[in-house]
Formats: C-alpha cells, structure tokens, sequence
C-alpha cells in the first residue's frame, strides 16, 4: 500500500480523506506526523494555495501529496472572505470572531442578496515535480442567516443555510452535510478521477 501525505495538520479532515480513499491502495498520513510544518499560503485562488500546499509536503516527504484549500465565498461582499476566511477577523481560526465580522458587515442587508458558497479544492499530486495533478473542486450554495444556528460542524457552519434546506449547515446530521458540503463533492470527484486511472 503506497503512503500519501496529507497536506494537513487538521485531524478532521484525516478521518474524512481516510474514508474516502479506503479502497484506493493509499495509507493516508498528516504531514504534521512526519514533520512537515504549514507553508505560508501566498497564492491568489484556492487552486494556487491547494498546490502550493500538496508541492511543499510532497516536496519533503517524498510522498504523493493531497491538500485542499476552501473558503467561504459571499456575494454581496465581491467573494470575501474568500481565501481568508480562516483569518477574516485577524487571528487565524478565530471561527466565533469570524462569524461576527461576516453578520456585521451584512447588517441590513436583505435574504435575497445574502447569497453565498464554501468552496473546497483538492490537488492530488504524485510527486513534487508532477506536471498533471489531479484537481477536483465542489461548490456549496446557499446563503448567510442572520444569526448563528446550531452547535454542530465548525467556522461558518452555524450561519450558513444551504440551498434546500431548512436547517444550516450546523443543524444538519453529520452525514447529510458530508454527503452535500464542498468537501464531500471534491472528494466525490477526486475518487472518480482516481477510478479512472485504474
């Protein structure tokens, strides 16, 4: 069974890519396990930052490499917090501090132009210098509430409602969101991909 490095320190997201990839003849390891540090993510679209993530961890580790970069994407704000929505009120991962700025700078602003959608984008590269990543993205839709709703999922779950559903994404059992999220289609898609290269 051939390792892959996930470009994550996130212990979530290696129970997600574990089970995905279950079949796949890879054996899934966090870089953080094997020494790697974060990379400073300089690129301008999640593709540049999944990359440079998946490059870096492969580059070290000598492992085929998988990384994902997302974000939270809102209409009325021209795309913001886009790539930031990790560190949109300042620190990074402060998800409560998040959530306020977000409600604030869309006060009063009508249902109708609360539209918004997480984005997650997989890079999946053999090796550092791999010219043909393989690259699947997944687009969540929906909009912002107005005020937090439920306690489950994490950053801006609790105020995010998705397009047909009643309940936000913090409301919703966990493998109903999985099975909808930005991250459950990348992974739907980047699982196909790997099919087909078998």
């Amino acid at each position: 069974m051939r390792r892959l490095v996930l470009a994550s320190g996130n212990r979530g997201k290696l129970a997600e890519f574990e089970t995905l990839l279950a079949g796949s003849g890879f054996e899934v390891v966090t870089q953080g396990s094997l020494g790697v540090l974060d990379i400073e993510e300089t690129g301008t679209t999640f593709v540049e930052n999944a990359l440079l993530k998946a490059r870096h961890a492969a580059r070290i580790t000598r492992l085929p490499a998988l990384a994902d970069d997302s974000g939270l994407c809102v209409e009325h704000l021209d795309g913001a917090p886009g790539l930031y929505s990790a560190r949109y009120a300042g620190s990074h991962g402060d998800a409560a501090a998040n959530r306020a700025k977000l409600l604030h700078a869309l006060e009063g602003v009508p249902a109708e132009r609360r539209g918004a959608f997480f984005i997650c984008v997989l890079v999946l590269l053999q090796h550092a210098d791999d010219p043909a990543p393989l690259i699947a993205e997944g687009r969540w839709q929906g909009r912002i509430s107005e005020a937090e709703r439920g306690d489950g999922g994490f950053g801006y779950d609790p105020l995010f409602l998705p397009e047909g559903q009643t309940l936000s994404a913090a409301e919703l059992d966990r493998s109903l969101k999985n099975r909808l999220s930005h991250r459950g289609l990348a992974l739907a898609r980047l699982h196909a991909q790997l099919g087909a290269q078998h």
